[in-house]
């Protein structure tokens, strides 16, 4: 009996099952767009399959998002409903402070700007090319103060609020930082990579394509030059596809790689060049000026770079594993 019969009978046993509750990072499994994964999801997506019904946007029916339709995406849903959604953030505490880690699932998807030559602004993101990355964990808001005086013991930052980012972390503090949570909590945390830190501003799996991190709309997702003259509580502003905030603005965020040039070149996993002068920031930051204002800078292809000690009061970190 194939898998589209087995799963036509077991339909009755699954229109029993309570609806389970939909958070950011799971919207992929919910076909009809009501809030909930139920038994009408996989009913929609069995008649797509069996009768070629579209009642929904055909991405609607591509669960795993490979870009194929097929019964892979009903198991997909199909455990779901059997085992509830998979768990997506992962806490840690320090010192009595707790932080998240959302656990973003590998896949492929294309790096940088297709318009990086119409505007010098957009000059070293391009050109154009696919990465494919192992699935990795990525902090949910920015290190903010209260963590980084729970691990370090001080708190150097311009703009003091316990739940505003950490700022005038240079990439060796961001190092030293590390270095200590791991040394405290015995895990594995790191600075992303580039190209994961792209990925999951995108929304990973689940991204809708937007210019920032969660949307079209600056306002809506970043503190940035046109809505703040300094840096804000984390999660203040709503979160990505990924249910992670503040990947556009508040403050720049360091990457481990060392920055060089984009090539054409498809790459798995890419870290980066082995030597270089300047290391990557990523993701704008409540500062902008007439040259790089906010709508500029907040996207999540904009690239920006700083050597090992540059500093200042926009520049802080999100943690990665």
């Amino acid at each position: 009996m194939n898998l589209i019969k087995k799963l036509s009978l077991a339909m009755g046993a699954l229109a029993a099952l309570v609806a389970l509750a939909q958070p950011a990072s799971a919207s992929r499994w919910d076909v009809n767009g009501d809030g909930s994964v139920t038994s009408v999801d996989i009913t929609a997506l069995y008649n797509y399959l069996l009768n070629g019904n579209m009642e929904f946007p055909e991405s609607a029916y591509d669960i795993d998002k490979d870009g194929h339709i097929s019964s892979v995406d009903i198991t997909e849903i199909y455990n779901v409903l059997l085992n509830g959604i998979p768990e997506d953030v992962t806490e840690y505490t320090v010192n009595g402070v707790t932080f998240k880690m959302v656990n973003v699932e590998g896949g492929t998807f294309a790096m940088g700007n297709p318009d990086y030559q119409s505007s010098s602004s957009f000059k070293d993101e391009g050109p154009v090319h696919n990465v494919t990355l192992s699935p990795f964990s990525m902090g949910q808001t920015e290190v903010t103060q209260e963590l980084w005086l729970a691990v370090m013991g001080n708190n150097n930052s311009a703009n003091v609020g316990d739940k505003h980012p950490m700022d005038f972390v240079s990439w060796n503090m961001a190092q030293e930082f590390i270095a200590k949570l791991n040394e405290m909590t015995g895990e594995t945390f790191r600075l992303p990579t580039e190209a994961e830190w792209e990925f999951a501003a995108r929304g990973g799996k689940n991204s809708n394509g937007y210019a920032y991190a969660g949307s079209n709309t600056i306002g809506d997702v970043a503190w940035y030059d046109g809505n703040c003259e300094g840096h804000h509580d984390v999660a203040t502003k709503a979160p990505n596809e990924l249910g992670i905030y503040d990947m556009s603005g508040n403050v720049w965020e360091w990457c481990s790689n060392w920055y060089e040039a984009y090539t054409a070149e498809a790459q798995t996993n890419p870290v980066g060049p082995l030597t270089g002068t300047e290391k990557v920031l990523r993701g704008g930051s409540w500062f902008g000026s007439q040259y790089a204002p906010g709508v500029k800078t907040c996207r999540v292809t904009q690239r920006f770079k700083g050597s090992l000690d540059y500093a200042d009061d926009d520049i802080g970190l999100r943690l990665a594993k």
